[in-house]
């Protein structure tokens, strides 16, 4: 099995999804650690596992599992976790006697991987649970305009709460979202939903905007202006609901990032208002719905 055809997959249906890294108003798990050793995963190991569905940031092998007394469940999926192991040539029976041999060159670096199971996926005895550091979890309330806003969208898509990463997928028309009590406030929670429900209403059973339609690269100027998109019609919703003050910053900060990539289009700001206008209107049914 090639490791670097599983890596760069999995990287780019990461990108391909929309995750966007600096914007994460919830609850931070922690790095992926392994649950025995509490060490943290490194390098693109890291990635790997910040990426999964689960909320819990520990991650075990089958065998350490059944070490601590208990077992992965039946039908868990496992992820991979990649390590260099080094290979000595000369044990290998390699000719190696050359002039340019010397020490360094008696050895090599091979990409291995092994599989690991996130927390999650395990049944283990309540005393190793009791152990582990709580995540933190915050208590507030629904903000019901906001809440009613996206109760009455015409043609809703789905929306998940799961792990601890939010994106809309375009190919199941879905969007996901980390559980309700990660985020820092009800606020940010519903400015996040509707940053998500913005991009969904560029399928093209609603408004079919060409930016999410159609295929774009992670960065590229189409990808950019489709975040932009979503993000000022977020910040519309946020001002037809009266959250507006709470989000504005984060707002205003997310918009600055993409406008960086973008610096060198001055239509741009007007163009995605336009398109963010559009959308945010669809979401609140004053725009006719596809057929």
């Amino acid at each position: 099995m090639d490791v670097y055809a599983i890596v760069t997959e999995r990287i780019i249906n990461l990108l391909e999804q929309g995750v966007v890294p600096w914007r994460r108003p919830w609850t931070s798990t922690g790095l992926p650690r392994n649950l025995v050793s509490k060490k943290p995963y490194n390098g693109i190991n890291y990635f790997l596992l910040s990426a999964s569905k689960y909320v819990s940031p520990f991650w075990l092998t089958y065998r350490q599992a059944t070490e601590l007394d208990g077992h992965v469940r039946k039908g868990e999926e496992s992820t991979i976790v990649i390590f260099w192991k080094v290979e000595d040539l000369k044990q290998s029976g390699e000719d190696l006697d050359t002039e340019e041999s010397n020490e360094k060159n008696r050895r090599r670096f091979v990409l291995r991987y092994y599989r690991v199971f996130n927390l999650e996926q395990c049944e283990l005895p309540q005393a190793v649970l009791d152990k582990l550091p709580k995540i933190e979890t915050h208590e507030h309330d629904p903000i019901e305009a906001a809440e009613r806003i996206i109760a009455g969208m015409p043609n809703p898509p789905e929306i998940h709460y799961a792990g601890s990463k939010a994106f809309y997928s375009s190919v199941t028309d879905r969007i996901t979202l980390p559980p309700r009590e990660l985020f820092i406030s009800a606020e940010e929670q519903m400015a996040t939903t509707y940053h998500e429900v913005s991009h969904a209403t560029g399928h093209p059973k609603r408004l079919n905007r060409k930016s999410i339609s159609e295929a774009a690269p992670f960065g590229s100027p189409v990808y950019a202006t489709e975040e932009l998109v979503a993000e000022m019609s977020a910040a519309y919703l946020c001002a037809e609901a009266g959250i507006s003050p709470a989000v504005i910053d984060n707002q205003a900060s997310y918009v600055a990032g993409w406008l960086k990539k973008l610096r060198d289009d001055r239509k741009l700001v007007v163009h995605a208002a336009a398109q963010a206008q559009r959308a945010a209107d669809y979401v609140l049914g004053k725009v006719p719905t596809a057929v």
